[in-house]
């Protein structure tokens, strides 16, 4: 399988600027083989804004960004992309949009068949999971479905934030929700990725980069914390 997929939890990390915290690693990833990055903004409203803040950025590391959004024909952009990423927002106008341009399928087609590596941030990491059910987001739109892209067999839940034991907020902790997803009947493991960590995944291999711990939510089993550097592999055959 030729799968190469860098899901980050947020694009921006707290006193830093816009992908700054993982650039050396998006560097590492897109490698030099890569001269042009395809680049999905529908999960914002200002699509040229959002463009021109990751071709601005994307420059400095040596790429130069297509936006999806400025092609006459979505499918033939994402047919011809040496690489391809999707920014944050809200993850339920990203995936209708996807599906409104008929790009889902062709993703995955490229992804998986022809090893075109793709990078994820946020909105952008959940949609390359089996669906986005657990989104942080409002649904502010109707997605035909909610099943994703489907590059990795389970879920993220990005921006995991821990319990705050000395917060007076009585809504439910983003631990709870999770444990309410897996209430219901044959739903996937949840990789909790918390601001700062990202997931490498090359082929068979996952790899959890970064600079905080991951948590996994397995249904029915207690959750596990992951150091950054973790062998996570076997996600990907559950």
């Amino acid at each position: 399988m030729k799968r190469r997929l860098l899901l980050v939890s947020n694009s921006t990390l707290h006193g830093s600027g816009y992908l700054d915290h993982c650039q050396q690693h998006i560097s590492h990833f897109f490698g030099k083989d890569v001269k042009r990055v395809l680049f999905v903004p529908y999960a914002l409203h200002d699509r040229d804004a959002y463009t021109k803040t990751a071709r601005d950025k994307f420059k400095t590391l040596g790429y130069e960004v297509d936006g999806i959004h400025e092609a006459s024909d979505p499918v033939d952009a994402v047919r011809k992309a040496e690489s391809i990423f999707i920014g944050g927002g809200n993850t339920f106008r990203l995936l209708k949009s996807l599906y409104d341009n008929k790009v889902v399928s062709e993703i995955r087609r490229r992804v998986f068949e022809d090893g075109v590596p793709y990078m994820g941030s946020s909105a952008g990491t959940n949609v390359a999971t089996i669906s986005i059910n657990t989104t942080n987001d409002m649904p502010i739109v109707y997605p035909p479905s909610f099943s994703a892209i489907g590059l990795v067999p389970f879920n993220i839940n990005p921006h995991y934030v821990d319990a705050d034991p000395n917060s007076r907020h009585m809504g439910e902790t983003r631990e709870q929700r999770i444990t309410q997803y897996h209430e219901e009947p044959d739903t996937p493991c949840v990789l909790g990725l918390r601001e700062g960590s990202l997931l490498l995944v090359e082929g068979n291999k996952a790899t959890l980069l970064g600079t905080t711990k991951a948590r996994l939510f397995t249904r029915g089993k207690p959750t596990v914390e992951y150091d950054p550097g973790s062998d996570l592999s076997f996600l990907l055959t559950h």
